[in-house]
């Protein structure tokens, strides 16, 4: 039986959350209302994309812009090129343009200066060998927010500029980053490009972003990005072809000359990967008991195009199960990021009176998760452990069980426990994606996750919420699928609990001091890589013995590539850890995220509240720092 929210709802107070780690943001007109497609009704900007039973009316407020492009001037240059004109526009390098873990983010104004986006697209084809891109094909996508629709007109010109053959879009440039690495490798493109700034807000006043995926469908490779950015530094000319924009919300093909443009169903090819990953009669088999409740919050962002073929349509689903289910290129005024801050209202459903059985959320571009139980939260750490030592039972993909497994460095240990017990190969990597793409590649890796909400698997080369959302199903599909009409259902709680029975439990925090002024943050950072060059084994930090501190270092086993400085590491001989690195994924100043973890063996303390459990490590790790000095911050924005 499926949910159904009504305004009412999100007034549920959760007196039990606050001890589950729940922080209010100082962005607190970013927020997430759940909405009931019978209440409320929102219109889509996309509205092709959404399904017939959708078609809705909005007060979200829809603005559009005029894109600045490069334009002809009187030294602008015309050729011809595959039957089409190429415009040769000059232009100068502007500066900012240094790309990031998860390609170039920064403000929507910023990106709307003129050549801003062209000089950086540009730039990266200027970055490739010609044998990757001319006469091929390049998929673009993107997660539906304020100036996408501008941008992608900007890219397919200078793509058919440069020579491309074909570009495969989604309609209305819409497609999640998981399905536009899944297309890229279904259809053996030579890359594409993404529109998103993932978690990210989006409007007028937020942020934009844009990044590059190579033939394999993973994220482009330091040594890739590194080229762009030293050519945004000599940039004198862009390659645009002289071809009006596209239709991108009609299905079909457009041709110019011998290049053409593929508008295709953003969904279709991900979602038969997802029937040939899981057992989709297993998961339909949950859904439609009517003693199962399931909620799943799109949060007005990209998912929310995939959440009613997949869950609807295809695993029976009621319509009322999905929230925040239409695109908005402002996500509906909210911060589409799945945490417990801003996804605060789903949170608030689930720990209300008799909330539903199993609840999730994705981000902006889909690649991001959060799962919930009925007042339970499951960290993103303790995530991908119980994925992994569940997948092969559960999960037709994994039958023949998991090649290996990985997580980012700051990612508890809970997964180096199930490695461990399961005699699996493991890997530690730096916070990045692009990290387990090599070791995927390479036949070492099948599951891996991040802490900051994000879980995938080699089924594609990107994190991907849905999966995530869909493996959780199936691990309690396949623990409830001998349980008769009224016997009690195992719950998220429960394997969560008996994972932890089973493997101890990794108590882990991660405190995010978002926007902070550089300065401070760079400073910090060299205070604590000073006091590691100090440390040594045995140093007392107040009740914890040091075993030793570092500033992690890479070293890729596949080619061997090395990655420095990838975060301040304070591990004691009790297995505790205190982190601290600055995050790359925002558009302005810096985010300071601050990690702590401690294992817990006894069963008898495993119901502690992470928070009193950690509370002595926090302590030390603020003191250590002296974060406050350094960033002038009280508190963190998030607690996770």
């Amino acid at each position: 039986m499926a949910l159904s929210v009504t305004l009412e709802t999100v007034a549920l107070s959760i007196p039990n959350l606050t001890r589950s780690s729940l922080t209010l943001s100082s962005d607190a007109a970013l927020s997430h209302p759940i909405r009931s497609f019978s209440f409320l009704t929102p219109s889509p900007l996309f509205p092709n994309l959404v399904s017939p039973k959708l078609r809705l009316r909005t007060s979200s407020s829809s603005l559009t812009i005029k894109a600045s492009s490069p334009s002809s001037s009187p030294s602008t240059t015309v050729a011809e090129s595959q039957g089409i004109k190429i415009k040769s526009v000059p232009t100068k390098p502007i500066e900012g343009q240094k790309t990031g873990t998860s390609g170039l983010r920064k403000k929507v104004k910023v990106f709307m200066q003129e050549n801003y986006l062209a000089n950086w697209i540009q730039a990266l084809f200027n970055s490739l060998p010609p044998e990757d891109f001319e006469n091929g094909l390049l998929v673009l996508g993107g997660d539906g927010r304020y100036f996408n629709r501008e941008a992608a007109q900007i890219i397919i010109k200078i793509a058919a500029g440069n020579g491309v053959g074909k570009i495969l879009v989604g309609k209305e440039g819409i497609m999640s980053t998981p399905a536009v690495s899944a297309v890229i490798r279904k259809r053996k493109a030579n890359g594409g490009f993404i529109m998103s700034a993932s978690h990210n807000p989006g409007g007028p006043e937020y942020d934009w972003g844009i990044k590059f995926n190579y033939s394999s469908g993973q994220p482009a490779p330091e040594s890739i990005t590194d080229k762009i950015y030293g050519n945004t530094l000599s940039i004198s000319e862009i390659k645009m072809a002289d071809i009006p924009d596209v239709d991108l919300s009609n299905l079909g093909v457009t041709k110019y000359g011998n290049f053409s443009v593929e508008v295709v169903d953003p969904v279709s090819d991900y979602l038969e990967l997802m029937e040939n990953v899981f057992d989709f009669s297993l998961i339909r088999s949950l859904l439609s008991r009517s003693d199962f409740r399931f909620i799943f919050d799109a949060m007005h962002a990209v998912t929310g195009a995939y959440a009613i073929p997949i869950f609807v349509d295809k695993l029976g689903a009621s319509l009322d199960s999905i929230s925040n289910g239409v695109p908005l290129e402002d996500f509906g005024h909210g911060h589409p990021d799945p945490n417990l801050t801003y996804a605060k209202d789903l949170v608030d459903i689930m720990y209300g009176e008799n909330g539903p059985d199993f609840g999730a959320a994705s981000d902006g571009d889909g690649d991001r998760n959060m799962i919930l139980g009925r007042g339970f939260f499951v960290t993103p750490s303790d995530s991908v452990a119980i994925i992994a030592a569940n997948a092969q039972e559960a999960i037709p993909y994994f039958k023949s069980g998991p090649k290996g497994l990985a997580r980012s460095m700051p990612t508890s240990g809970a997964l180096d426990c199930v490695a461990h017990k399961l005699s699996l190969p493991f890997f530690e990597v730096p916070t990045g994606w692009k990290f387990f793409g090599n070791l995927m590649d390479a036949g070492k890796l099948s599951i891996c996750g991040e802490e900051s909400f994000g879980t995938g698997s080699d089924h594609i080369r990107e994190k991907d919420g849905i999966w995530a959302v869909l493996a959780w199903i199936s691990i309690i599909a396949y623990r409830n699928k001998d349980k008769k009409p009224g016997e009690k259902l195992v719950s998220v709680s429960d394997v969560v609990k008996e994972h932890w029975a089973t493997y101890g439990r990794n108590f882990f925090s991660r405190y995010d001091y978002e926007e902070c002024e550089s300065e401070g943050a760079n400073k910090m950072v060299e205070y604590l890589r000073d006091l590691v060059s100090k440390s040594k084994a045995g140093d007392k930090y107040g009740n914890y013995a040091l075993q030793f501190a570092d500033d992690f270092t890479y070293t890729d086993p596949v080619d061997k590539s090395v990655a420095s400085k990838q975060g301040v590491r304070f591990v004691f001989t009790d297995g505790s850890r205190i982190i601290f690195r600055l995050s790359g994924t925002g558009s302005a100043g810096a985010t300071v995220r601050m990690y702590i973890e401690q294992f817990e063996p006894d069963v008898s303390k495993h119901d502690m509240d992470a928070q009193t459990a950690l509370k002595p490590l926090i302590d030390l790790a603020l003191s250590l720092s002296k974060l406050k000095d350094f960033t002038g911050r009280e508190k963190p924005t998030v607690i996770t």
